[in-house]
């Protein structure tokens, strides 16, 4: 069975062809992936020896290119990880978000309707974010019937493409499955969110941002979790449904931080009072949903799926590869990267 994942070089793509790829040589997998500033080849230097493994830089956006790689590598399965992810990024410019999000995933949905006939064991797997279900209050939580209610470009651009791909299971019985995330961290993750963002500020003794009183309640994944979340799903999971996949870690923003403090301190032999000195409450950005807080009792008892890990160890684990990987920590620090910090977060 050839498997491609698109966005495979990002964040979540590259751990999950890290986990998988060793320790699944009965599948070939096909990494395609734009190569955009969060895409780091660094990430799969540990699978690039593997025969099942093969990589190829194309732009989900480019339909012509997405063709090639169908009739190149004939593939049974996609999991579409590819998208362009960052709320703040999509606020100052969204027209890349509409770009990638929508038309790319208009552009598999096609080539897969196109090029696949049968549908007989194939599957299209769209991951997707609990962002497109907007805000809750201080109670509730977001199950797979939570209707959907978008607040930025960002989550706009993911609930059109969640509705393209349910729509092409309604229409053409293409088999679409869908799942929902809440938000990941662990190793791998850019700079520019907010767990990575602090544990490399700190380590320079820079400012750390926070929007208006950090009180903005997350549910966290750790990045593992969702990547056996998502094989499960594959594996097991109904055609035409959707999965919502939590943490069940609620955490408000400044908690996170200073959780941080506490265990970068307890590394490095500091006292966190060093660390916590930095944080500097910033403008809220726009349109900023307060909670966000995932139901993921369908996963659970229909396909047996539960997280493992605590937020408490997946942050230490997140914290000690950080310091463990400043040969990639650096190789992002890139004048782009520095521009966009100080675009998003100066005069705030």
């Amino acid at each position: 069975m050839n498997i491609l994942v698109t966005g495979g070089a990002g964040f979540i793509g590259s751990n999950f062809l890290n986990l998988f790829v060793p320790n699944h040589q009965e599948y070939r997998f096909i990494n395609l992936d734009k190569l955009t500033y969060a895409a780091n080849l660094l990430n799969l230097k540990e699978v690039e020896k593997y025969t099942n493994y093969t990589f190829v830089q194309a732009d989900v956006a480019d339909y012509e290119q997405i063709e090639e790689v169908f009739k190149k590598y004939e593939p049974d399965v996609l999991i579409h990880f590819a998208a362009e992810s960052h709320v703040d990024r999509s606020i100052l410019g969204p027209a890349e978000f509409i770009n990638t999000n929508i038309l790319g995933t208009f552009n598999l949905l096609e080539v897969c309707r196109k090029y696949w006939g049968s549908f007989d064991n194939k599957l299209f797997l769209h991951v997707s974010t609990d962002e497109v279900y907007g805000s809750l209050s201080d109670t509730g939580l977001f199950t797979e019937e939570t209707s959907y209610d978008p607040s930025s470009p960002y989550s706009a651009s993911k609930a059109s493409s969640d509705h393209l791909a349910r729509a092409y299971f309604r229409t053409y019985g293409l088999p679409v499955k869908i799942t929902n995330c809440s938000n990941n961290y662990g190793p791998y993750q850019f700079p520019e969110k907010l767990i990575p963002v602090m544990i490399l500020n700190m380590l320079e003794g820079k400012p750390l941002p926070i929007y208006g009183k950090g009180e903005n309640v997350r549910d966290w994944l750790y990045v593992t979790d969702h990547c056996e979340a998502i094989w499960t799903v594959m594996q097991k999971g109904k055609v035409g449904e959707t999965y919502n996949i939590g943490g069940n870690n609620e955490w408000k923003n400044i908690d996170i931080v200073y959780e941080i403090c506490e265990v970068l301190a307890e590394k490095l032999g500091k006292q966190a009072d060093e660390f916590k000195k930095l944080i500097t409450f910033v403008k809220d950005r726009p349109g900023h949903d307060l909670r966000y807080a995932i139901d993921s009792t369908k996963i659970q008892k229909e396909l047996n799926w539960y997280h493992k890990e605590t937020f408490e160890t997946g942050l230490k684990k997140t914290i000690a590869w950080y310091l463990d990987n400043s040969e990639w920590t650096e190789s992002i620090k890139t004048g782009d990267y520095k521009k966009w910090m100080d675009l998003n977060y100066k005069g705030r």
